[in-house]
């Protein structure tokens, strides 16, 4: 889960605030660029489509066929993904934009077998220029981002995750230091995270400010053991703290969301009830008012991570896997305490650090080190133990929503484990999860 998306997630008594000054952005940055119009109706392959096209440097935008709002000047071509549409609907559709080619999409078993009919509808039927690249996304979005906010100042949450960072590049490109990240320290990152991010932000020159308040949250999460109790404790300190820190600069105006395609694509459905809601942003005070800029929005992870590195953000930056936004908080199961922190921070560094040191850890989506609130019998030195057992997992996925297990080497999974007993005090019991989602979830918590 995004740390953003966690830590924002449920400002709907200002949606339509949000909205307006979202859709403002996206319209204009669409009409920039010539487009590909993707009217979803159910396809399950609707980003797989989208994905396909941005790949050929054409911009390309998903919208339900019953909610397509305001469509961009610059619309080269019409592609109706799904089998759920009827001839009637097609023809309503084709009519509707009879100056532009329209491609229909049915789902298929087997959907590259289609890529080389998208291509030529793209390139060769709609003669789109392929001009959708890094460059020109930091070019555009820089100049609407200086229309936009001017002199205003913009305020961001950043966490050294890749949606964030990147939104606090692009912003100081457009702004400089009209824009201030806070980082704020629950006490609940990997282990020396939040010295080494935020060192490496000032070592580039980004306008970071860091606040430890690593002391309070332990003080609010002492004695609480429900995952979805400490959740809300640490997202609303979260809050306290960033809103806090917030009222210190002076004439904020804004306040920048790392929300990226997925977020806005989920947040509308075919159907009525959409996936999730894509707001990043929830639960701050009233008396902040303030409008809401996303600089991503347009944009799918690993074109995030392209834009990243053409503005010269490190690659080990922006290659970090995804981190959850209560940090270790969900990863260790039952009350957290600074000590049981501590723990798990050295077997995660442990984890991670031998993932990088043979190649795997660029090789999976995710790696994680769960505490478990179970105790076993070991023997160390001749002498019995009753010591903390340990959960290594890790997963493939393309998006989170489904995910299965890293068939590790068993020769570098025993590597791990006699590691983190040898080294970790207090740990005498590896285990690795070989659970997929579904049925399982990626975290534990």
């Amino acid at each position: 889960m995004n740390y953003l998306f966690f830590l924002f997630h449920s400002l709907f008594h200002i949606y339509g605030k949000i909205f307006v000054f979202s859709c403002k952005n996206f319209v204009y940055l669409c009409s920039m660029e010539e487009m590909i119009l993707i009217l979803d109706f159910g396809s399950q392959y609707t980003q797989l489509i989208a994905r396909k096209i941005r790949e050929l440097n054409v911009f390309c935008d998903i919208r339900p066929y019953n909610k397509m709002g305001e469509l961009s000047p610059n619309m080269k071509g019409i592609i109706l993904a799904g089998g759920a549409f009827s001839a009637h609907d097609k023809q309503i559709f084709t009519q509707k934009f009879d100056k532009v080619p329209v491609l229909e999409m049915n789902d298929v078993h087997h959907f590259e077998q289609e890529t080389q009919s998208l291509e030529n509808f793209v390139v060769n039927t709609c003669r789109c220029s392929q001009t959708w690249t890094p460059d020109a996304f930091i070019k555009n979005s820089v100049k609407m981002l200086q229309t936009q906010l001017q002199n205003d100042k913009v305020i961001l949450a950043i966490s050294g995750g890749v949606d964030s960072s990147v939104t606090a590049y692009l912003l100081q490109k457009a702004i400089g230091n009209n824009m201030t990240g806070i980082f704020v320290n629950h006490g609940l990152l990997r282990k020396n995270e939040y010295e080494s991010v935020l060192a490496n932000y000032k070592e580039t020159g980004l306008n970071v400010i860091g606040v430890d308040a690593s002391s309070l949250f332990y003080q609010k999460l002492k004695g609480v053991s429900d995952p979805e109790q400490k959740r809300k404790i640490i997202g609303s300190t979260f809050i306290d703290v960033f809103d806090k820190e917030a009222h210190k600069i002076k004439d904020v105006k804004w306040l920048a969301q790392g929300t990226i395609y997925p977020d806005v694509i989920e947040s509308i459905s075919t159907k009525g009830a959409a996936v999730k809601s894509h707001h990043n942003v929830g639960g701050l005070p009233d008396s902040m008012q303030l409008k809401i800029v996303e600089p991503l929005r347009l944009l799918f992870k690993d074109e995030v991570r392209m834009i990243g590195k053409t503005l010269g953000i490190a690659s080990a930056q922006l290659n970090r896997h995804p981190f959850p936004g209560p940090g270790l908080g969900i990863r260790i199961v039952g009350e957290i305490t600074e000590e049981k922190v501590h723990v798990l921070q050295e077997v995660d560094a442990i984890f991670i650090d031998k993932l990088k040191e043979s190649g795997w850890y660029e090789k999976v989506w995710q790696a994680a080190a769960i505490l478990l609130p179970v105790k076993t019998v070991g023997v160390v030195e001749g002498k019995r133990t009753y010591e903390n057992s340990v959960v290594l997992r890790a997963i493939h996925s393309t998006d989170a929503m489904t995910a299965d297990w890293v068939r590790f080497p068993y020769e570098l999974l025993d590597n791990i484990a006699r590691e983190i007993m040898n080294k970790v005090q207090g740990v005498n019991r590896v285990v690795y999860d070989i659970s997929s989602k579904p049925p399982a979830t990626i975290e534990w918590e």
